[in-house]
């Protein structure tokens, strides 16, 4: 095909940048660092922060330790824990934005409903909600995240329940729990810190649990002043501490990514948590998992089994048959009165199908390729669809250790993309449809010696148990593949135009 030369028309954007969130901020200071300037961030809420801004139940906090849970180029000596609430991460994002200068970036109330590629010109045509005209950009990021979409689940006869409702992503702060009664449907990682801050307010709090997970303790201590001092004066402390977390999470993968001996040793932490905390012998029979540790997500608290044996609070292992008027209805037939129903049941993950449509070239439709389950070559990008990069994409999960060191890794290797469409004037960077296969293939291979795919029921299979969500594999080699970008694994398609300037490499 012969090269056509691109000459970015007026108002054109280097980089459009879909979420305001921890991934879109990430990539925003990297891409700053980079020398590029021409981007835009696309939010459709009217302030920073996506599911931090987003999730502000009672008790939201992070199960990953705070030195971890945040960038190694924008490291906060002031976390005020080892865990972090989500008021104080939400704090660390505000701050990345006003220390990086991103404001100007941010294009608030922006919904993007979809993205379609011109080819001809080598520019994605990006779709807002409103009336606002389409933009065209060099380069897309979806950095929207996994954790962004949330909605009520198909349970039947939902829309009869004549009490309130609310979804754990969408808390609702006016509602006064006071006095009231409670269902809670989930007892996932959302649940199990909400059900302890409910307790302490309604009369009574009915927890519905489909299936129990493995509980581990989380040892939740105050970072002293001196510590702070140390991190922020002492040159390598702060980094020292993130690496020290960072193995011993990295160590965690021998019993929780693979079925080993050391899973026996998580599973035996998780049954002396349940037998210290939970005296009553059925009590805990029900909450005694029947699948392998790591098979579904670990739950990190300390505070959720007093929780459910407080004498207001009650736990339902019977399987939901309907919501009705006034409560919800069991298999068994007892309908569980309540004032409120409280949905712990998880996000609209896109294991199949796109968070928004996405045309790429010949009209490939990316929905319809992801049907059967979500692929892409190293996560980040995807055959087809030139110039377009995602962050948190498929089989990108980590089970042991922090999402952002996943994410930190992604969005490096991504910047170094886009550098070099716009350095070299590029009008196509395609990955090769071969090497992408080839990636996916030994993916799922080695998924099936996973606790994952060791039979239990989660998010992160398909329907059909496809798994579109996890690496597996330690958090050293997912990001060891993403340290250089190797123009062999894609279709470089040049322009005629000598390249446009030389761009900084990434401190």
């Amino acid at each position: 095909m012969a090269s056509a030369a691109v000459v970015p028309e007026a108002g054109t954007l280097d980089v459009a940048v879909i979420g305001g969130g921890f991934a879109g901020i990430g990539t925003a200071i990297r891409l700053k660092q980079r020398g590029i300037e021409n981007f835009a961030i696309f939010e459709r809420g009217t302030a920073i922060g996506g599911t931090w801004r987003d999730n502000t139940y009672p008790g939201a906090a992070c199960d990953i330790p705070s030195r971890l849970y945040s960038y190694s180029f924008a490291p906060n000596p002031d976390w005020s824990h080892t865990y972090s609430g989500s008021e104080e991460i939400l704090g660390y994002i505000e701050s990345m934005a006003a220390e990086f200068g991103l404001h100007r970036h941010f294009r608030f109330a922006h919904n993007v409903t979809g993205i379609v590629f011109d080819e001809s010109a080598g520019l994605w045509e990006v779709s807002v909600e409103g009336g606002v005209d389409p933009v065209r950009a060099r380069t897309v990021v979806l950095a929207s995240g996994p954790l962004a979409n949330a909605s009520l689940p198909p349970i039947r006869g939902i829309e009869t329940f004549t009490g309130h409702m609310i979804h754990s992503a969408r808390w609702d702060h006016d509602y006064d729990f006071t006095g009231k009664r409670v269902a809670v449907v989930g007892t996932g990682a959302s649940a199990v810190q909400i059900i302890p801050e409910l307790v302490k307010k309604a009369a009574s709090v009915t927890v519905f649990q489909r299936t129990p997970g493995w509980v581990l303790p989380r040892v939740n201590r105050r970072t002293t002043p001196l510590a702070k001092q140390l991190y922020r004066h002492v040159p390598g402390a702060e980094t020292l501490s993130r690496q020290l977390w960072f193995y011993g999470h990295e160590s965690v993968a021998l019993g929780v990514v693979w079925n080993t001996p050391l899973t026996r040793v998580v599973e035996m932490v998780g049954r002396a948590q349940l037998r210290r905390q939970v005296k009553d012998p059925w009590l805990r029979r029900q909450l005694t998992p029947d699948f392998r540790a790591g098979c579904k997500r670990l739950l990190m608290t300390d505070d959720y089994y007093p929780a459910l044996q407080r004498d207001n609070c009650a736990l339902i292992t019977w399987p939901i048959a309907r919501i009705s008027e006034q409560g919800i209805r069991t298999a068994e037939g007892i309908e569980h009165r309540a004032d409120c129903l409280v949905f712990a049941t998880g996000f609209d993950v896109s294991k199949t199908g796109t968070p928004i449509p996405v045309v790429g070239r010949d009209g490939r439709v990316l929905a319809d390729e992801w049907s059967g389950g979500a692929y892409a070559y190293k996560s980040v990008a995807v055959s087809g669809y030139p110039n377009l990069y995602f962050t948190f994409g498929p089989n990108s999960g980590p089970g042991h250790n922090s999402a952002l060191v996943y994410m930190e890794a992604q969005i490096d290797y991504l910047v170094g993309a886009i550098g070099t469409v716009l350095d070299r004037n590029l009008r196509l960077l395609d990955v090769r449809r071969e090497r992408q296969d080839r990636y996916n293939a030994a993916i799922q291979r080695r998924l099936t010696g996973t606790t994952w795919n060791s039979g239990c029921r989660s998010w992160y299979l398909t329907e059909d148990g496809f798994n579109a969500t996890m690496y597996p594999g330690f958090a050293t080699q997912y990001v060891g593949q993403l340290r250089a970008l190797n123009l062999d694994d894609y279709h470089v398609v040049p322009s005629e135009t000598s390249p446009r300037r030389p761009i900084a490499a990434v401190s």
